[in-house]
């Protein structure tokens, strides 16, 4: 028990955002008819979302690519599991560069900071999609202002209000179908379980090592998120239009 290595925070996560259940389903639904489609999700994690919209239409191929090897690994082996494999393909690469199909319907979750910022991702991804396809982007917003030391935690990803997400949307070359933002009860969620690997770690490892680290690490997002950005950061999940 004293060997075992500290977790990530995505052991307890369904999704790397704060989205529910039935929100997921939501959005899937918001893509409209996915019959055979090719649905590429740039920033995939462990695909989740992927695998559901590829569960929810059976003549749908997914693709997805992530530079984090263990979560793509942890798709794959869910893809298994759900028999998807043979139309869900993960791969281990760089968003930006990977040469990717061109998209019925591409998929941007929390994955902005990647290409440099949400007008750089528009600007990408509206290139990789057919025109009259879609785009699921989810992205950070203010809901508030910010606290000082927030806005300067978060200052490269050059965060505004959410009808400045929208305005930029539509300036990228899209037109916006659907609009839905995180509740706090789905942010709160959020946190807490990437919190709870780590803290589940340290009540069976308390002498651990790396104990006073991970401790640390858990105890100052902890902070950041109740202290912090709770109420005033905000998560926009848009269905958009290729023009």
């Amino acid at each position: 028990m004293t060997d075992a290595p500290p977790p990530n925070g995505h052991a307890f996560l369904d999704f790397n955002s704060p989205l529910s259940d039935a929100r997921s389903y939501d959005l899937i639904a918001s893509l409209g008819d996915l019959r055979g489609s090719t649905v590429v999700d740039y920033g995939c994690g462990w695909a989740e979302l992927l695998l559901r919209a590829v569960e929810h239409e059976p003549t749908a191929r997914g693709v997805g690519v992530d530079g984090d090897e263990h979560a793509i690994e942890r798709g794959r082996a869910n893809a298994r599991a759900r028999g998807l494999s043979e139309r869900v393909e993960l791969h281990l690469g760089d968003v930006t560069t990977w040469d990717g199909p061109t998209a019925d319907v591409a998929v941007s979750m929390g994955s902005s900071h990647a290409w440099g910022g949400t007008l750089q991702t528009l600007a990408a991804l509206h290139e990789r999609i057919r025109p009259g396809g879609l785009l699921l982007l989810g992205d950070g917003f203010w809901e508030r202002p910010p606290l000082e030391h927030i806005a300067e935690a978060f200052a490269g990803d050059a965060l505004g209000s959410l009808d400045e997400l929208v305005d930029a949307a539509m300036e990228a070359g899209f037109r916006l179908f659907n609009l839905t933002t995180a509740s706090l009860d789905e942010w709160d969620g959020f946190e807490s379980r990437w919190c709870l690997a780590r803290e589940r770690w340290l009540a069976e490892h308390p002498d651990h090592v790396e104990a006073a680290e991970v401790r640390r690490i858990v105890d100052e997002h902890r902070d950041l998120w109740l202290k912090g950005y709770r109420g005033s950061l905000g998560f926009a999940y848009l269905t958009l239009a290729r023009r």
